[in-house]
């Protein structure tokens, strides 16, 4: 193998494991803020509600699946704004949280 093939290689092996860190760091986010607006609702059982916005977000890409279900059911309780930011700070959580485990 050539100098090129090595750097070639770890590219594309940095490149994937940059894109499996922003997966497992959005997930977390959606617990995090699964887990606030449950707290928000009252919901007897917070993380099969934060399940559920997990779930969400696999319906297409992008935060705009999450976003519209947390506005349906936070209708009142938070507003797109507030949700935006909870996404934002959760995020920076989720991703220190994973850094820390590594």
């Amino acid at each position: 193998m050539t100098t090129f093939d090595d750097r070639e290689n770890a590219f594309e092996a940095k490149f994937a494991h940059d894109e499996q860190m922003q997966f497992r760091a959005e997930a977390r986010r959606n617990k995090l803020v699964g887990l606030w607006a449950a707290e928000l609702l009252g919901h007897d059982d917070p993380d099969a509600y934060a399940a559920s916005v997990i779930k969400a977000d696999m319906e297409e890409a992008g935060d705009d699946d999450v976003m519209r279900k947390l506005l349906a059911d936070l209708d009142g309780k938070a507003d797109a704004a507030q949700i935006r930011a909870k996404l934002d700070e959760c995020l920076a959580l989720a991703k220190e949280q994973l850094l820390s485990e590594t």
